[in-house]
């Protein structure tokens, strides 16, 4: 019975990484269509940026993108690498 017990939470365990690729996959996806300027759900060139967080120096940057066409809304955090907090960097 152990080994049933073993191999079903192997199965959810792999099952739920595969799903969580899938995920990271399509959000790609959808971010390399909004950074051409088109929104991924009705193709429309309707998108635009409506919010921009930050953690400060460094960390990923929140991005939400709105179409104005359809109302797709979705949030990406974005490495934010290139920016600098002057020339002393985060104190």
């Amino acid at each position: 019975m152990d080994f049933y017990l073993l191999a079903f939470m192997l199965i959810i365990l792999v099952g739920s990484v595969l799903v969580y690729i899938y995920y990271l996959k399509e959000k790609k996806e959808q971010l390399d269509s909004i950074r051409k300027g088109f929104c991924p759900q009705c193709k429309q060139a309707d998108i635009e940026l409506t919010d921009k967080r930050s953690g400060g120096c460094s960390g990923p940057q929140m991005l939400t993108f709105e179409c104005l066409s359809c109302g797709y809304v979705n949030s990406f955090a974005v490495d934010s690498s290139n920016s600098s907090c002057g020339t002393g960097g985060c104190h």
